[in-house]
């Protein structure tokens, strides 16, 4: 029988400042280890630490623009576009420009805070 999602759960996010992030599928809201889909809010010159997480992680950018910095360079990715980071890269993600970002992450499998590996 299909499972009705009513509404995300808010998640502590990490980050120089706060994003807001709405789990509505994953370990959090509605239990699921194998994915998760969190819609996502950073505020304009928001940045979290580096991380190498043990998740692919699939990213669609609604509004705005992240930055992806990675070990090879730096992504600027745009609203209308997508990224995608494979397990075990080391990555860091930052919305510089003052709209911030509005962006769907999914994560396979889903996100934990064990599995994700932040920078001290």
């Amino acid at each position: 029988m299909p499972k009705l999602i009513q509404k995300p759960s808010r998640i502590t996010a990490a980050g120089n400042k706060p994003k807001i992030i709405e789990e509505f599928i994953g370990r959090v809201n509605s239990g699921d280890d194998k994915l998760s889909v969190a819609h996502m809010h950073s505020p304009g010159g928001w940045v979290e630490p580096g991380q190498t997480p043990e998740f692919d992680e699939y990213t669609v950018v609604l509004a705005g623009m992240l930055r992806v910095t990675h070990k090879e360079g730096v992504m600027d990715v745009r609203a209308g576009q997508a990224v995608i980071t494979r397990a075990g890269e080391w990555v860091q993600y930052g919305s510089p420009e003052a709209e911030g970002a509005v962006y769907i992450a999914i994560c396979l499998p889903a996100f934990a805070p064990g599995t994700v590996h932040r920078d001290a």
